[in-house]
């Protein structure tokens, strides 16, 4: 039975949210991939973290979109390692980082203009441009002739 995974300090993944499954891992290996299941599928349980606030477990959700199965649960897996124990602390890891990312509230964006200066150097470069374009077309005296 895996063992709790702690966010924050009051932000908990009990094991009892967590499921892991074993498989055969893809990639080098040589005959020894064909034998032991080193790959790790953790499944966890959205609904049983603990300490979670309301705000962050809806940010939870968006961030873990990709990531989730008919359940609501997120599914993390790992292969990095031909380890299956290596793999199951990175497994576990990306489930903290993931939770711990959706803690973080998004900063409110503030509503700024451009500065006069930009608004000039924006306006001088499009007719500088206009110009050298305009200086590509062929007049109408060339294109009647």
């Amino acid at each position: 039975m895996p063992a709790d995974i702690k966010v924050a300090p009051n932000v908990v993944v009990p094991a009892a949210a967590i499921h892991s499954a074993f498989s055969r891992s893809s990639g080098p290996g040589g005959q020894n991939v064909n034998k032991v299941a080193s790959k790790v599928e953790l499944r966890v349980d959205l609904e049983r973290i603990v300490g979670l606030p309301p705000n962050a477990r809806k940010r939870l959700i968006r961030l873990a979109a990709g990531r989730s199965d008919r359940a609501g649960r997120i599914v993390v897996t790992s292969q990095r390692t031909r380890d299956q124990s290596l793999n199951i602390e990175d497994a576990r890891n990306k489930v903290r980082a993931l939770v711990a990312r959706s803690l973080v509230a998004p900063r409110k964006r503030r509503a700024t203009r451009p500065t006069a200066s930009s608004i000039l150097r924006r306006l001088s470069e499009k007719k500088r441009r206009a110009a050298i374009k305009g200086a590509r077309r062929r007049s109408r005296e060339e294109s009647t002739e």
